[in-house]
This record gives C-alpha cells, sequence and structure tokens, in this order.
C-alpha cells in the first residue's frame, strides 16, 4: 500500500477500511459476499462501497457469472511509465 492510498484511508469510516481491507485479503468479491466476510450489514457495504469508489480506491465491473451482481476489487497500482531510449546507429 502506498503512502496516498494509506493517507487517504486514515480519513474514512472504520467500515470503509475493514470493507478495503476484506477485499486486499480475498480478493474481489459481490456485495454480499463482502456483508458474509466482514460481518457487516448489507446496507454499511454499500456505503462503505460508496465511500471507496467515490476517492477511487475501488474499482465496480460487471459479474460475469450473475450480471445482476457487481464484482468490487481494489484498483491496481499502475506500473512505472517506461522510457524508450533511442539507440543510435551508425548511418
Amino acid at each position: 500500500m502506498d503512502d496516498a492510498t494509506r493517507s487517504t484511508l486514515e480519513d474514512l469510516p472504520p467500515s470503509a477500511k475493514l470493507v478495503y481491507k476484506t477485499l486486499e485479503y480475498e480478493g474481489p468479491l459481490t456485495q454480499g459476499d463482502l456483508a458474509t466476510e466482514s460481518l457487516l450489514p448489507s446496507r454499511t457495504v454499500r456505503y462503505a462501497l460508496t465511500t471507496l469508489a467515490d476517492d477511487d480506491l475501488i474499482e465496480e465491473r460487471l459479474h460475469i457469472q450473475d450480471a445482476r451482481k457487481r464484482l468490487y476489487s481494489l484498483v491496481t497500482e499502475e506500473p512505472a511509465a517506461t522510457t524508450n531510449l533511442a539507440i543510435n546507429e551508425p548511418s
């Protein structure tokens, strides 16, 4: 976890922190799975997911097995930009 993410999480409610850590340990989960794993009520999980999404800490995508559900996961860190060095070839 980078310093920017840690700083953002410090200001969030405990439920959002728990949902974040659950996603970190368990991987992508649906809202129902998050409620089961975290032992939080569904309404609290929904609020936590909204809070995390507003801060761009999680991403939501369609659940392949059931299109009525969404799968939530942590936003993956962008790889560092690589520079292409031009190689000077003799003419």
